[in-house]
C-alpha cells in the first residue's frame, strides 16, 4: 500500500508542481496525472485530510472503492477521507481514458495546530463516512463549496502574513459546516433509498432476534448491523438520527426490549432464562436495561398480566 506522509510527496507522485504551503493546498483534478490503465494501481492511504469534489466522466475505466466497496462516479459528489483511510482505484477496461474534473483541498493536521478546529474536525461525522457513501450536491450547493474552494486557493497563494492562516481556517470551518449541512439534506431528500436502508434495518433485526444468534452470538452490534447493510456505521447512526431521532444502537435496544416484552407477556419463562435467550450473560445487565428503557423492573411488566 502506497502511503502519502506530506503534500509535497503527493504532489509529486501525481506529476505536480510543489504546493505553495507544504500543509494546505488546492488542486484542479484535471490536473492530476493518473497511472496507465494496464498497470495495478495500488491501495494508497493519505497522512492528511482529503476533501474531493469532483465529477468523473466514462466511469467505465475506473472503479473508486474504499475497503471493499465500490462507488461509481456518475455525478458530482463530494467524499472525505481523514488521515489513514485505506483508497483503492481498480482499472476496469483498458481500452478508454477517464475524464474528470473539480477540485482537490488537502489539509495536513499540523496546519489546524493550536486552532479551535483542530479540536473540533474530528466531530464531523462524515469523516467516518465510506467513499460509497460520498454526498450529491446540487448545482447551486456545489457553486457554495467551489467558491469557498476558490476562497482558500487564492488565500493561499497571496503572500503569507499573520492573518492568513486565520483567514484559511476560517474558510475551511465553513466549508465543513455547508457539508454537513447538504449531508443532512441528503438523508431526507433521498427518500426512498433511505427508506429502504429503513426496512432492511426492520428486516434484519426481527430476523436476528428470532433466530438463535441471540444466544450463540449474543446482542448484534452497530459494527455488525452495518456491515450487513453495506454502510459505515457512523454513516448508518447519524442516518438514522436525522429519519428516527434514534442511533444504530437505540433501535437495536428497541428491537430487544420489544422481544423481551413478548417473552415476558406470553411465555412462562423465568426472567433469568429470557435474559439468557436474548444473549445476556448477566441478569442484573438485562433488568438494567430494561428498566432504564421501560421505568419497570421485567417482573413489574409481567405482573401486569397475571
Amino acid at each position: 500500500m502506497k502511503r502519502f506522509k506530506t503534500i509535497s510527496e503527493f504532489l509529486q507522485f501525481n506529476q505536480m508542481p510543489k504546493p505553495d504551503h507544504p500543509l494546505i493546498s488546492v488542486i484542479r483534478v484535471d490536473s492530476v496525472k493518473r497511472a496507465k490503465t494496464d498497470e495495478p494501481v495500488k491501495p494508497w492511504s493519505y497522512d492528511f485530510y482529503c476533501i474531493a469534489l469532483k465529477r468523473v466522466y466514462n466511469s467505465q475505466t475506473f472503479q473508486l472503492k474504499y475497503g471493499q466497496l465500490p462507488y461509481d462516479f456518475d455525478e458530482g459528489i463530494m467524499s472525505f477521507a481523514a488521515p489513514n483511510q485505506v483508497i483503492s482505484l481498480a482499472a476496469r477496461n483498458t481500452d478508454e481514458k477517464i475524464k474528470q474534473s473539480g477540485w482537490m483541498l488537502i489539509i495536513h493536521p499540523d496546519f489546524l495546530w493550536n486552532t479551535p478546529l483542530a479540536k473540533t474536525i474530528k466531530q464531523f461525522g462524515f469523516w467516518d463516512y465510506s467513499v460509497n457513501e460520498a454526498l450529491f450536491l446540487s448545482e447551486k450547493e456545489e457553486a457554495i463549496l467551489i467558491n469557498i474552494i476558490e476562497n482558500i486557493q487564492r488565500e493561499c497563494h497571496s503572500s503569507i502574513d499573520k492573518f492568513s492562516k486565520q483567514i484559511i481556517v476560517s474558510q475551511i470551518e465553513s466549508f465543513l459546516s455547508y457539508a454537513d449541512r447538504f449531508y443532512h439534506r441528503q438523508f431526507i431528500t433521498r427518500e426512498k433509498n433511505n427508506h429502504q436502508i429503513l426496512d432492511r434495518l426492520e428486516t434484519l433485526l426481527t430476523g436476528y432476534f428470532n433466530s438463535e444468534d441471540l444466544i450463540t452470538k449474543g446482542l448484534p452490534t452497530v459494527q455488525y448491523v452495518a456491515d450487513q447493510l453495506n454502510l459505515s456505521p457512523k454513516y448508518l447512526s447519524d442516518l438514522l438520527r436525522v429519519l428516527t431521532e434514534k442511533t444504530a444502537q437505540q433501535h437495536i435496544h428497541d428491537k430487544l426490549i420489544e422481544k423481551a416484552k413478548e417473552k415476558l407477556s406470553v411465555t412462562e419463562l423465568s426472567v433469568s432464562e429470557i435474559a439468557y435467550d436474548l444473549g445476556f450473560k448477566h441478569l442484573q445487565s438485562f433488568s438494567k436495561l430494561f428498566k432504564t428503557k421501560t421505568n419497570q423492573s421485567p417482573l413489574e411488566f409481567r405482573a401486569k398480566f397475571n
